[in-house]
């Protein structure tokens, strides 16, 4: 959790556990608070968060001082911030009433947004895993591929990756790592008769096209976990990044990746249809942006008018 104070913009961050979403098809703007999602508490829990928030702000004088939380996208994180809300407008201590208090965080989003393209992996990232599971499986196997590595001259420090099926960045570091010793993969074929799960070049091809789609999201995902230093004003332009990568992907000839943007555009319109004001106003800010790259965002996205291929020379 982390929490943005006005004035003296001080922060106190705390780790959320990761959870699944599974609510309403509806687009839906991450500023309004009325959005509910999965995730339950009971109420009793929640008043207890509640209460120890606001005695904390109260303890640290900050009552006065709070703009926004961010939390998970979890119904119970969202309860606790309505009880919150309801105690801090008491002594009219919100901007607005705070209408801004809520905001969903991004990474959680952007997580739950390629989750739902990699719901059912196609055979070829099977066969990357599989692989990679085999070459793991013992030293023998593991000193072999090290062999056609030297072969093949490729340097052996980029190193094999072995996936978490549940967590998508590290099933895209193991495709990448893969792709990386795609000729030691074919070398291997040729040297050992018990290696059963090679790829042909299309399948190849495929997982180039998913490594390049994937990478998008990976790197605006660590943009977006930073802790180090503000990401208030990455929002609206890697925001902004992502919907151009699904528009251009969804009209793209790449079988691959057409078919993970078809499926992940409706959650990025559930959550991101609706630029958040305020993290959209906090690019303005930024002398790189200010209102023109706003601006122009809106017409790339949003108009039906505009050749939206113009927008993609900034991919």
């Amino acid at each position: 959790m982390s929490v943005m104070f006005m004035r003296d913009y001080e922060t106190l961050s705390e780790d959320e556990g990761d959870n699944h979403d599974e609510g309403k098809d509806k687009p839906t703007d991450p500023s309004d608070p009325t959005n509910p999602n999965e995730g339950s508490s009971k109420p009793g829990q929640r008043i207890t968060i509640s209460d120890e928030i606001y005695k904390l702000l109260c303890e640290w004088n900050l009552e006065f001082k709070l703009f926004s939380i961010t939390l998970d996208n979890v119904s119970s994180n969202e309860a606790f911030v309505n009880i919150l809300r309801t105690q801090l407008n008491l002594w009219n201590a919100l901007l607005n009433k705070g209408q801004f208090l809520y905001i969903r965080c991004c990474a959680h989003i952007l997580n739950l947004i390629v989750q739902e393209g990699l719901k059912d992996m196609d055979d070829f990232v099977v066969k990357v895993r599989e692989s990679v599971i085999y070459i793991k499986g013992s030293q023998g196997r593991k000193k072999k591929f090290r062999e056609c590595i030297e072969q093949v001259a490729l340097s052996r420090s980029k190193g094999l990756c072995q996936d978490v099926p549940t967590r998508w960045n590290s099933t895209y570091i193991m495709l990448d790592s893969a792709l990386y010793y795609r000729r030691a993969f074919s070398h291997l074929k040729l040297s050992d008769s018990n290696y059963k799960h090679d790829l042909d070049d299309d399948e190849w091809d495929k997982v180039e096209g998913i490594c390049k789609f994937l990478g998008v999201f990976y790197n605006v995902t660590k943009l977006f976990s930073g802790s180090k230093y503000p990401t208030a004003n990455l929002y609206f332009p890697n925001v902004f990044l992502v919907q151009l990568t699904l528009i251009k992907a969804i009209e793209d000839r790449n079988y691959v990746a057409r078919s993970l943007a078809t499926k992940m555009k409706p959650k990025f319109d559930k959550y991101w249809a609706y630029y958040n004001t305020i993290l959209a106003i906090a690019v303005v800010f930024n002398p790189r942006y200010k209102t023109h790259f706003v601006e122009f965002s809106y017409k790339c996205c949003m108009e039906k008018t505009v050749n939206r291929y113009n927008c993609f020379m900034i991919l």
